[in-house]
């Protein structure tokens, strides 16, 4: 798995931010039965300003957010709740763009009450599913991504995150 992280902000550096978008895609990847050798996906490690200028460019919300992604391809499944269709590991290797803000992370990750190293692999897991073509704005899709996700994250040894 070739993950290129671009940290504009130095805070993530003491988090080893290229370590936990390595972990995080390859988690991914395997649950999903892709061999992550011949994927690559890039990432952006910024702050709140950064996000917000590029979620204020990308979808018309000029505000902080967590994480965004673009994916390379549009690769949604038709039908709602069914499994997006896997990439083709010759003709769609660079699975896409992923950017994560420091600011908005730590502060979600301190009202939680969780490790942000924890709900940063959560949201890099989340937005890699975004690049593989699963979403969260039909319902039957939201609750196979979340499941997904659980599942991911329960193997890497962090809690369900959409438990209250």
């Amino acid at each position: 798995m070739s993950v290129d992280v671009v940290a504009e902000d130095p805070r993530w550096q003491a988090l080893d931010i290229d370590a936990l978008a390595a972990r995080a895609a390859a988690a991914v990847l395997d649950r999903l039965g892709l061999e992550p050798s011949v994927y690559e996906i890039a990432v952006l490690a910024c702050d709140d300003a950064r996000i917000a200028a590029l979620n204020a460019d990308f979808r018309a919300k000029p505000t902080p957010t967590n994480v965004l992604s673009w994916p390379s391809d549009e690769r949604a499944a038709a039908v709602a709740g069914e499994m997006p269709a896997p990439p083709d590991p010759v003709m769609d290797a660079e699975l896409g763009d992923i950017a994560i803000a420091y600011d908005t992370c730590a502060r979600e990750a301190e009202a939680a009450g969780k490790p942000l190293a924890d709900h940063c692999l959560h949201l890099l897991v989340h937005g890699t599913l975004h690049l593989l073509g699963f979403d969260h704005e039909r319902d039957l899709d939201a609750t196979l991504m979340e499941g997904l996700e659980t599942e991911i994250l329960g193997k890497m040894g962090l809690d369900d995150p959409y438990r209250v």
